[in-house]
């Protein structure tokens, strides 16, 4: 990977992932920039510097492979090989991520679930059955994890992450409303789900699009 890339162009990769997922699907073989850039509301010149942060990529008057970019942006993303997620919290959310079809598809694989309610625990989600938390930390010794997903109450989130982080857990997907602050080396997404229809309400009173 080239040096520094801007959080922008980050958050912007796992979208021409998808979009080029789309177009193989369609059929197209080849896109200029000016294309991708139309169907994502990009410019031609942002499409060109947010690949080329990452090496060159196709040719002048050529464009690009969907399928070779999509390889490409794949690799970058980590999503050519498979990441191993646990979930802790069985409630609704914890429920949706384990029953999401798409996130296999995209090389990460729900392998355990959590909770502590006791009438929670032994029942199933989809093809996993719900363990105690208890017997979180004896899972993590004797299996590979890579992403832990926490769908859990404030109140615990932070001492929950801390202690799967001296666990050797160096991924996490946070749904608690609260940022966490874990150690250098640690990569977290917070997913604050009340911000976005927040955000949503204000484009609405502003008649923004």
């Amino acid at each position: 990977m080239a040096g520094y890339v801007s959080e922008a162009v980050i958050k912007r990769l796992p979208a021409y992932y998808r979009h080029l997922k789309e177009l193989e699907t369609e059929g197209v073989k080849q896109i200029s920039s000016k294309g991708l850039g139309e169907r994502m509301q990009l410019t031609a010149s942002q499409i060109r510097q947010d690949i080329n942060c990452f090496g060159g990529f196709g040719r002048q008057g050529y464009g690009y492979s969907v399928a070779g970019l999509r390889e490409h942006i794949g690799r970058i993303l980590g999503v050519d090989h498979t990441h191993a997620m646990i979930i802790i919290g069985g409630g609704n959310i914890g429920r949706a991520v384990a029953l999401s079809d798409s996130f296999p598809a995209n090389g990460f694989q729900t392998v355990a679930i959590f909770d502590n309610d006791q009438e929670k625990i032994g029942t199933g989600v989809g093809q996993l059955t719900i363990q105690d938390v208890s017997e979180l930390k004896q899972y993590i010794l004797e299996n590979t994890v890579d992403i832990a997903v926490l769908a859990v109450p404030v109140s615990i989130a932070q001492e929950l992450a801390d202690e799967l982080v001296t666990c050797g857990v160096a991924g996490f997907w946070n749904f608690a409303p609260i940022d966490l602050k874990l150690p250098e080396g640690i990569s977290i997404v917070n997913v604050h789900l009340d911000e976005g229809l927040e955000i949503l309400s204000f484009r609405m009173m502003q008649g923004l699009v």
